[in-house]
């Protein structure tokens, strides 16, 4: 029976209710009445069901389909303003010892180049990480207790936080390990980490049960309860996502946003961030052998009906997606992207060898952040690499409260704008640094004099000492 309470995991990912709902809106698709009914309560900007947004999915209606476009649109630009925040994977290790099918670290693949990084090889990187600009990275470790206990990730954490290289720092640490204890997940907290990201790869459990056939991630519930576990554990902000093209979209769509209703319900906030992956070639992955998989139509759509559902979860696309896919999706409800990244144990500092090959997936967007931060301001998003909300505080039941009301954008913009000057005077390209001069110049414009003042007096220890740590 589904009950979005329930901290069992078949109860609040019901596969009857799945179903139902897909029984529902491809009966209702091109009613239009209803639709339109469905609209107007997401133009109240509160969100919709999970039944609800699986309607607007389904949608074949043109006239009604460029309304969901548009809503979407209007939906990110209420919340999220023109903002784009940059991020940096960081692989430690790719030992691992679960058995997915989709993913080339599966403990049967002997030919994959199997690394392991030590603490110094790890500051080696992320001095490079922020030679290029980076102030957030998003830890990721394949699951082994021998190889990368977490004892091995607190450790790295420790040393990530600890570097300091000439105007560069890592302001923020998110994380990206396989599901854990409750214990595990509060020395995480302590550790300082920012969003808990699980992606839950399918919540089709017949289906999720025969893409794991072995280890620790076998086990669907305890995979499915990570996330309660991490706030019971006292982690604030958690990150959701499935990597569509291994079930149907549809019943991902449904089962991903049953999930955020679900922790909305037991903990009063739903997932901080939402990341929408798609099957993408790796070292003995065909993504042509998985036969769910989606064209950038259907991947736009469900990228705009999530930001209507849940307007207020930031929405995130890596570099699995080409530059002209992620342009696309950008404006329909993407918050977050990744840029320069690698996804290999290693390869920022110095290139992989040839003959070594331990990347999770091959990359579509391989422009260095240089590029991507001038695409951004190209096409009127100002690229920002603030962290101020974490170290401020205004993390789970205090950001939403505060996003929910389209207040966040008072504090976001102005850090935006200011991480964004720091970036331009330390790293920035002469062509970039001339655009992005003149972006400032002109969005300065469309704040208050009071404001800009509120935000010079309140750093101004920090710019008396040339300290780049603005908090807004």
């Amino acid at each position: 029976m589904y009950n979005p309470k329930s901290l069992k995991a078949e109860e609040f990912i019901c596969h009857d209710e799945v179903t139902e709902s897909l029984k529902y809106a491809e009966e209702h698709k091109n009613n239009p009445e209803l639709i339109d009914k469905v609209l107007e309560k997401a133009k109240l900007r509160k969100g919709l069901s999970h039944r609800e947004a699986l309607l607007l999915l389904d949608c074949e209606l043109e006239d009604k389909n460029k309304e969901i476009y548009a809503l979407a649109e209007q939906i990110k630009k209420d919340f999220y303003g023109n903002r784009i925040v940059l991020f940096a994977p960081l692989y430690l290790s790719n030992y691992c010892v679960n058995g997915c099918v989709y993913c080339p670290y599966h403990a049967k693949n002997k030919h994959i180049t199997r690394k392991k990084m030590t603490q110094d090889e790890i500051r080696r990187e992320v001095i490079a990480l922020q030679d290029m600009g980076h102030k957030r990275l998003a830890l990721e470790a394949g699951e082994d207790p021998v190889n990368n206990p977490i004892e091995y990730i607190l450790e790295s954490i420790k040393t990530i936080y600890s570097i300091k290289h000439k105007n560069g720092a890592i302001r923020r640490v998110n994380v990206n390990i396989a599901a854990t204890t409750v214990e595990n997940y509060r020395r995480l907290k302590d550790a300082g980490i920012g969003t808990y990201i699980l992606f839950q790869e399918t919540y089709n459990k017949e289906s999720y049960e025969k893409l794991h056939p072995t280890g620790p991630k076998h086990n669907y519930a305890y995979h499915t309860e990570a996330m309660d576990r991490a706030m019971e554990g006292g982690i604030d902000d958690v990150g959701l996502g499935v990597l569509f093209g291994l079930e149907s979209y549809r019943y991902e769509f449904a089962g991903l946003l049953m999930h955020a209703e679900h922790l909305e319900a037991v903990h009063g906030v739903g997932p901080h961030t939402i990341s929408v992956p798609r099957i993408r070639a790796a070292d003995d992955i065909d993504p042509s052998a998985f036969e769910n998989g989606i064209n950038d139509d259907i991947f736009a759509k469900i990228v705009a009906c999530i930001r209507i559902a849940v307007p207020y979860t930031g929405m995130i696309v890596s570099t699995r997606e080409s530059q002209k896919s992620r342009e696309r999706v950008l404006h329909l409800g993407i918050s977050q992207i990744s840029g320069g990244s690698k996804t290999s144990v290693g390869g920022y500092a110095e290139p992989e060898a040839e003959a070594e090959n331990s990347a999770q997936f091959d990359l579509s967007d391989q422009r260095t952040l240089d590029e991507i931060i001038y695409w951004l301001m190209d096409m009127g998003y100002i690229p920002s690499f603030c962290t101020a909300c974490y170290r401020e505080g205004r993390t789970g039941d205090r950001f939403m409260a505060l996003c929910k009301s389209k207040q966040i954008q008072n504090c976001c913009h102005p850090n935006a704008l200011l991480t964004l000057k720091e970036y331009l005077e330390d790293y920035a390209s002469p062509r970039t640094k001339a655009l992005g001069d003149a972006m400032i110049k002109k969005e300065l414009y469309n704040i208050p004099k009071e404001k800009v003042r509120e935000i010079v007096e309140k750093n101004l220890e920090e710019i008396r000492h040339g300290l780049r740590d603005f908090r807004f």
